[in-house]
């Protein structure tokens, strides 16, 4: 079935191939040789323009005139076989370029025109030439390239998002973890990268990603290639990611402030009084504390005692970690910390930085240090822009490909690691991804990414990356039990959280890494709805009833639950939380009395869940993949693809998805700092019109 999008590309390759025929195809006189008509159109000219000659002149060339003539008029003569035979081979050499170019455009447009006639796809076609012509190119690049070491200099900047995302045909493709660490991987990979200057900037990474991140530096390290950190100003985020390196560099009038730890939970309760609205909790678990922020002014005892555990592993981890980067003692660090701010100067002073230089001047000593003569400085090293550059028949195709989706990952004729990425609050239906909801994973979304891999017969094995909060109760169960069916390995690799539903999805996993930092557990289960009666009230709004059935009003906005709708709907939360503590204790092989006691809603970091028998190891995603080719029986130098699902949308998918989405990020652009806020309500909005949720509301930043 050919679709409308496949007529209309169809229809513009047909003209445009139509078109080149016309005007590369040559032109031919009579005398079977290819005609020059710029040429004979100058002969004219100058034939015209010639002065009139004197009379003697006029009697010396007229024979010649009307020799000329005679041949005009007199048909032509057939050329002799030997002359035929010397012509032809007189010409053969010219016409070898001239026949090698149109050879290739018409094997170009017979190609096209058979990817029009059905015989193949528009698309395969186009990507596959673009393919070609870019190969030849990286060879051309290549053999030019002198051998000459290269410092590269890497700038690390903003929140780098989990999943990965198509290319813009309009600007450079979005920078995602997933490309940050294929290029840590390829710079390890590379010979003639001698060091690398790791330019850190503003940061909104979480703990999950800096762990990534400093692991790929460590793995660059191992392989022999120095890196240096630089840093202009930093938190405690953006320090962490320095002091995983050789050195760390700071320009004269940066500033570092690692403040410690700290967490902060806002409280609406108060708000919501003031204008009239109620929000009615319903919740199993003692820790599950999903509703105090709308349901009260401070913390419960329980919900304290978690974040406090929390808290405390999150800092004693920055003081290990910071203590072995630097070669100190804890209560050291623990000095520095408590004295939180420090100058360039300071802080070289006081060992957290190495040298004190401008990033130019340190350049220029580099070499004398890695002693060498000559280095060359790459500051985009195998960036991926858009060519902007789109005229002709190669403009076209280029054009194409990156709506299509950009340029295809090369193929290798081996086994595949799918990596499965679930990331966002997790509802039913399609995944979506918009500035006023953030990232909606959809359950329908993933189960058909998670079948596309089960039913692949290269796929050998499948990570599973969960950066989720959870979210509804039903989507996250519809989406473990695909995991559980699967009959190839499943690896759950966690990245900043996991928790709730996010751990819900991961437990039907074989094997779960989680960084030290990741923020996992909060099993537990959530319900409840916003009263507006006290604000319909205030601004004049009244509401008529009529209802049948005793538990009709359990869902209705305008009043509480009755006792008996409570004891209905706490009956459903009763039973979904036995079957989330019952699954989870057989997948860690617990007691059920031993997960409930490790249950109840409470939060662990990474390191804490280790401990205590919640998941299996301590790495990242890096590991995770280590570990599904190990699972898959690969062996462990072994190259794989890694093929990346759900398939990151197209430009024109997401173009014509969302009319609407614009116009929200204009909404949440002028916002400016409301935007989080706002992005929060409308989550809950949509959240709690599911009855049940296995959800952890509030986010741990590290800054």
């Amino acid at each position: 079935m050919v679709t409308r999008r496949q007529n209309s590309t169809v229809w513009v390759v047909v003209v445009m191939a139509g078109f080149l025929m016309l005007v590369s195809a040559p032109q031919v006189s009579a005398d079977c040789e290819p005609k020059q008509p710029a040429a004979a159109d100058k002969a004219t000219e100058k034939a015209v323009e010639k002065p009139a000659k004197t009379a003697g002149e006029g009697t010396a060339k007229k024979p010649a005139a009307k020799k000329t003539e005679a041949v005009a008029d007199k048909p032509a003569e057939k050329p002799s076989p030997a002359c035929k035979k010397a012509d032809k081979a007189k010409s053969a050499d010219k016409a070898k370029p001239e026949k090698s170019k149109q050879k290739k455009k018409g094997s170009l447009l017979r190609k096209l025109m058979g990817a029009a006639s059905g015989k193949k796809t528009v698309e395969g076609t186009l990507k596959g030439e673009a393919e070609k012509a870019a190969k030849k190119k990286d060879k051309k690049k290549a053999k030019a390239a002198k051998k000459v070491p290269r410092i590269v200099r890497l700038k690390v900047t903003g929140s780098y998002p989990e999943s990965p995302e198509a290319p813009s045909p309009f600007g450079a493709q979005r920078r995602s973890l997933n490309s940050l660490l294929r290029k840590f991987e390829k710079l390890s990979e590379d010979k003639n990268v001698a060091a690398v200057l790791l330019e850190i900037e503003t940061l909104g990474l979480g703990s999950g990603k800096t762990c990534e991140i400093r692991q790929a530096i460590g793995r660059l390290r191992a392989g022999g290639k120095p890196v240096y950190g630089v840093l202009t100003s930093a938190d405690s985020g953006r320090y962490l990611l320095a002091s995983a390196c050789d050195e760390v560099l700071m320009v004269p009038s940066g500033v570092i402030v690692i403040p410690g730890v700290r967490a902060e939970v806002t409280f609406y309760k108060g708000l919501l009084n003031k204008i009239g609205i109620q929000f009615e909790v319903l919740q199993m678990g003692k820790y599950k504390g999903a509703g105090e922020p709308l349901s009260r002014t401070k913390m419960s005892k329980p919900l304290r005692e978690s974040l406090e555990s929390l808290v405390d592993d999150r800092y004693e981890w920055l003081v290990e970690t910071v203590a072995k980067d630097r070669k100190m003692e804890d209560y050291k660090v623990k000095t520095l910390i408590d004295q939180a701010f420090f100058t360039a100067g300071a802080a070289k002073k006081a060992g957290l930085v190495d040298q004190v230089v401008y990033t130019d001047a340190f350049l220029k000593r580099l070499p004398k240090k890695l002693k060498v003569k000559n280095v060359k400085v790459v500051s985009a090293y195998k960036e991926r822009r858009a060519d902007m550059e789109v005229s002709g028949i190669g403009g076209m195709m280029k054009l194409m490909q990156m709506m299509m989706g950009g340029k295809p990952a090369a193929k290798t004729s081996g086994k595949k690691i799918a990596v499965v990425y679930a990331v966002g609050a997790i509802m039913e239906g399609k995944s979506t991804d918009s500035p006023f909801f953030g990232k909606v994973l959809g359950s329908t979304t993933l189960v058909e990414a998670l079948k596309k891999a089960a039913d692949d017969p290269k796929v050998a094995a499948v990570v599973l990356r969960v950066d989720s909060p959870g979210g509804s109760a039903v989507a996250s169960d519809l989406i473990w039990r695909e995991i559980v069916r699967m009959k190839k390995p499943v690896i759950a690799s966690m990245g900043n959280v996991a928790a709730s539903g996010g751990y819900y999805i991961s437990m039907g996993a074989d094997e779960i890494y989680a960084e030290p930092g990741t923020v996992t557990g909060s099993i537990g289960v959530i319900g409840g709805k916003f009263v507006m009666a006290g604000l319909y009230k205030k601004i004049g709004l009244t509401t008529e009833i009529i209802s049948r059935g005793k538990n009709s009003g359990s869902l209705s906005s305008t009043q509480p639950f009755t006792p008996e709708e409570r004891e209905a709907l706490m009956a459903i939360l009763r039973t979904i939380y036995r079957q989330f503590v019952s699954k989870a204790a057989r997948g860690r092989k617990m007691s059920y009395a031993e997960l409930h006691e490790l249950a109840q809603g409470r939060v662990y970091s990474g390191q804490a869940a280790k401990e205590l028998g919640l998941i299996d190891r301590l790495g990242t995603l890096h590991d995770a993949v280590a570990a599904a080719k190990k699972a898959a029986g690969l062996k462990k130098d072994e190259k794989v693809e890694l093929l990346i699902l759900p398939r990151p949308k197209t430009f024109f998918e997401k173009i014509f998805e969302d009319p609407s989405a614009s116009a929200d990020a204009a909404v949440m652009a002028a916002a400016g700092p409301m935007a989080d806020p706002l992005r929060q309500a409308a989550v809950l909005r949509r959240l709690f019109a599911e009855p049940v949720l296995l959800w952890m509301p509030y986010k741990i930043e590290l800054k």
